[in-house]
């Protein structure tokens, strides 16, 4: 039975309405016809019907795991953090290691809390935090005891270890290569406790109109839980997973990832797991001071933060997964990184044969000028987190002291990035920041916080000059991760043959304040014609 929807905005892509909508079994078959005899009829109320919500760029295993420790994320005290992680180890008496996130790094000077804080709690069994960048970790004592990390412990190459004035650590770890020294330690996660956190973020997305995600930091035994889901019919969504290329390990796991991939591929054309992406790591966090930087942080000037890799090994990497038909995701969130992401793609694309490789550049968040029209020249594709465009607690009390007005204030260059022709996708990089689509939306235009986050509408607007319409938000969030997932052809717009994956809204996005935007409810979700969610 064909199901006919009428009565309300139906959102092709940009540019593009109509009045009504004919679906039969997972596609769209017609737009702007009548209803048929026999018909299911939705009565959209004056509502609005786009295509679903795509997240290019997250970290949903890493939020489903968060999920199953101590619910630290969004509060906004020490005081708070450290009841939420005692309530969690007082009802789990028997978990071994305490594992949990995100906590928010701000509400410390420079981000550097103490294992000692973490100790008043919970000195019995180790406690890992991880804070919202998620380039950071805050760890008890007894985690930093079983990990063998003291005085004399060297930081390892790409990441830091806090210290206090005698090169005691403080406790809190910056970048993979730090905080592996404990989180190796940590017992591995269970398949079944990965495939229940695959499914929980699974719900979280649909409820919020996402219908395609990626996961965009696929480590050993990840994809092994998707995997299980995809076969078990429990990814309620597309996924799109980006294996982990590390300089110390990348060389070690090629036949890995390709052998992961060849068992994603044999899942065949209906599975809803795919994996087309090498995920690569250029820099840390602005916040952390570990964001590579083209010139000293203000705070230290004895530093510009942190490449992860030199160009020769960066360069062989890329080009050797490139050669294999992967797609380069490289995370640059410093104007020294994006340069070298920039410099790299240019080298492969000189050394490798042409294809649609469609690399992306992730975070992109300081890009000096001369940078910016590199990406439409070399056709790579800008991933934004719209959240982030703002001026958070982060951006004023741990970036702009470290960086300084000026670059602080040259962050998230969209309008500049949107005339210069380079396309764009949008991710939510959650657990770091929401997940929820319609409360980021509306901030690329409007420059302040969403409504969930601040009712103050006197906030004034962050660098309003880059402002784009709400409209080429939706773009972005739909037709622009499609494309990134190399998937224009099944979803990301509403067209005859496309999937039917749709979210319904209460109101047109395109049409209220863009303040209110955030305050928009969802009210069906279907996913390949099945509805999913119904509010």
């Amino acid at each position: 039975m064909a199901i006919f929807f009428s009565n309300g905005t139906i959102w092709c892509r940009t540019g593009e309405v109509t009045s009504s909508l004919r679906i039969e079994g997972s596609k769209v078959i017609e737009c702007g016809a009548t209803a048929h005899s026999g018909d299911e009829l939705v009565d959209l109320a004056g509502g609005f019907l786009a295509p679903g919500f795509a997240d290019g760029h997250a970290h949903p295993l890493f939020a489903g795991r968060e999920a199953q420790g101590p619910l630290v994320n969004g509060l906004q005290s020490l005081e708070a953090i450290l009841a939420e992680v005692k309530r969690f180890a007082d009802e789990n008496p028997d978990v071994p290691w305490i594992v949990g996130g995100a906590y928010e790094a701000a509400i410390v000077e420079r981000g550097d809390f103490l294992a000692t804080w973490l100790d008043e709690v919970v000195s019995d069994r180790p406690v890992v935090l991880h804070a919202v960048d998620h380039h950071t970790i805050w760890a008890n004592s007894k985690a930093l005891e079983i990990a063998g990390i003291t005085s004399t412990t060297a930081d390892p190459d790409g990441g830091t270890i806090a210290r206090i004035s005698d090169g005691t650590p403080r406790g809190t770890l910056r970048e993979p290569s730090a905080m592996n020294l404990i989180l190796s330690c940590a017992p591995e996660r269970t398949l079944e406790s990965d495939v229940a956190a695959i499914v929980w973020a699974c719900d979280r997305y649909l409820e919020s109109g996402v219908t395609a995600a990626c996961d965009a930091w696929v480590e050993p035994g990840m994809a092994e839980a998707y995997i299980e889901a995809a076969k078990r019919g429990l990814l309620g969504i597309d996924i799109n997973l980006f294996f982990l290329a590390q300089p110390d390990t990348w060389r070690d796991r090629r036949k890995y990832f390709q052998e992961l991939r060849a068992e994603i591929e044999a899942l065949g054309d209906q599975s809803r797991l795919h994996a087309k992406t090498i995920k690569i790591i250029g820099d840390g966090a602005l916040s952390s001071g570990t964001a590579a930087l083209l010139d000293p942080y203000l705070d230290d000037p004895t530093t510009s933060g942190l490449l992860i890799w030199d160009d020769e090994e960066l360069l062989d990497a890329a080009a050797y997964f490139d050669e294999l038909g992967y797609q380069l995701h490289l995370h640059a969130i410093g104007d020294a990184a994006v340069r070298q992401a920039l410099d790299v793609i240019q080298k492969v694309l000189r050394i490798n044969a042409p294809w649609d490789r469609r690399p992306v550049i992730a975070h992109a968040q300081l890009i000096d000028p001369s940078d910016l029209p590199r990406f439409a020249h070399l056709g790579i594709i800008a991933n934004f987190q719209p959240l982030w465009m703002y001026l958070d607690p982060m951006n004023k009390e741990l970036i702009a002291p470290r960086i300084g007005d000026e670059r602080n204030n040259r962050q998230y260059q969209l309008a500049s990035m949107v005339k210069s022709g380079a396309r764009i996708s949008y991710g939510s990089d959650w657990p770091v920041t929401s997940y929820l689509p319609l409360a980021a939306l509306a901030v690329p235009t409007h420059r302040k916080p969403p409504r969930d986050v601040s009712n103050n509408h006197e906030d004034q607007a962050w660098n309003p000059e880059q402002s784009i319409s709400v409209e080429e938000s939706l773009s972005f969030y739909t037709e622009g991760v499609a494309y990134q997932c190399f998937s224009e052809d099944r979803w990301g717009l509403i067209a005859p043959g496309m999937q039917a994956d749709f979210v319904i809204l209460d109101k047109n996005p395109c049409d209220v304040n863009p303040e209110e935007v955030a305050s928009i409810k969802v009210v069906r979700v279907y996913k390949a014609g099945m509805l999913v969610v119904h509010n």
